[in-house]
């Protein structure tokens, strides 16, 4: 089980922009594998075609050996509420909904909210945000509406987890402490994909894929 990519490339506009050239690489089930780079370097565009967000241009991604991008539109939509969680540098919590609520969302597409809302309660407790679970956003500081993000990405219980700068956001306390769960989700079997920019926290992760512009040019271990 991983997530492969053969020969991907992707060119924007007309005349197209180069974006990203030939990257070949393989994600193991159960790795946390952050993607860093210059702004610019391609690693957000690189997260977004691999977890089927957006389509590229030359080559495959195969997902459990699917090819996601040809997959049927009804079956690659199935395939990424039941099997992905995304989480993005902001948090996109929808003002008029609840803590709770908000983290349900996602289960309310495949209507499981009622099978899903002690998983919800749970998720919010263990963040820590027990006691604002009937708060809405307006209501709760950056790091809480993060943390808030994170428990929504997670409560389909996600084969892969895809992060786009998730600290961009937010101050050192709290950046750490989402690194910190996305850790323990890694630990706990999650395949965890993180854009950063911050060196310290790509280090926190099993492994470093660095691009330079549009290239894979370092694939390392982390100690």
């Amino acid at each position: 089980m991983s997530i492969e990519a053969k020969h991907l490339g992707i060119a924007f506009g007309h005349p197209p922009t180069r974006v990203l050239t030939d990257i070949n690489l393989t994600i193991s089930d159960g790795e946390f594998v952050s993607l860093t780079g210059r702004s610019g370097a391609g690693k957000s565009t690189l997260m977004y075609v691999l977890s089927s967000l957006d389509n590229p241009t030359e080559g495959q991604v195969l997902i459990s050996g699917k090819d996601i991008h040809n997959m049927p539109s009804k079956e690659i939509h199935w395939f990424r509420n039941t099997k992905m969680g995304f989480v993005f540098q902001f948090h996109y919590l929808i003002a008029e909904l609840t803590v709770l609520e908000n983290v349900l969302v996602p289960a309310l597409k495949l209507h499981l909210e009622r099978e899903k809302r002690q998983s919800a309660k749970d998720l919010i407790a263990q963040f820590g945000l027990a006691e604002k679970i009937n708060r809405y956003p307006r209501q709760l500081s950056g790091g809480e509406m993060q943390r808030v993000a994170l428990a929504r990405s997670l409560i389909m219980d996600p084969q892969y987890l895809f992060a786009d700068e998730p600290t961009g956001a937010l101050d050192t306390v709290n950046a750490e402490g989402v690194i910190n769960i996305l850790s323990e989700v890694n630990k706990k079997g999650t395949t965890v994909i993180m854009v950063t920019h911050d060196p310290d926290f790509a280090k926190m992760t099993k492994r470093q894929i660095r691009l330079a512009d549009g290239r894979v040019i370092e694939d390392s271990a982390n100690k």
